[in-house]
C-alpha cells in the first residue's frame, strides 16, 4: 500500500466552513495536516497523507454545515481526488467548476453552497 499527498485549498466563507470540510474529510482520509487555523486568511490550506485502497472512498462525516460558499479545489492522485469530490458530494451540496488532469495528478474544483 502506498500513500499520495491530497492537498485541499478553500476559498469563501469563514476558518469554520474550512475546518467544517477538512471535518468531512478526515472520516475517509484521517487526521490533516496544515488544519485551517487563520481567521484573517483569504485562501486556506489543508494537507492529507492518504492511504490508497479501497477503502479510502467510503464514507465521510455526512451533514456538514457551512455559514457562506466555499470553494474548494483538491489536488493529488486521481484515485484520492475522486474519493475526496465523492465524500464532499455526499456531505455538501456540489457544484462542479471544473477538471485539471496532469501526468500523474489530477486537480477538482467544486463550489460547496449551505
Amino acid at each position: 500500500m502506498s500513500d499520495t499527498q491530497l492537498t485541499v485549498t478553500f476559498s469563501g466563507g469563514g476558518v469554520d466552513d474550512a475546518r467544517a470540510v477538512v471535518r468531512v474529510l478526515e472520516g475517509v482520509f484521517g487526521t490533516a495536516r496544515d488544519v485551517p487555523s487563520d481567521e484573517r486568511a483569504t485562501v486556506r490550506s489543508a494537507t492529507f497523507t492518504a492511504p490508497l485502497t479501497p477503502e479510502a472512498a467510503g464514507p465521510g462525516e455526512g451533514g456538514g454545515r457551512l455559514s457562506a460558499p466555499v470553494t474548494v479545489t483538491v489536488q493529488g492522485a486521481p484515485q484520492a481526488v475522486a474519493a475526496a469530490v465523492e465524500t464532499l458530494a455526499r456531505a455538501f451540496r456540489t457544484r462542479d467548476e471544473g477538471t485539471a488532469a496532469g501526468d500523474q495528478e489530477q486537480e477538482r474544483e467544486l463550489l460547496l453552497v449551505p
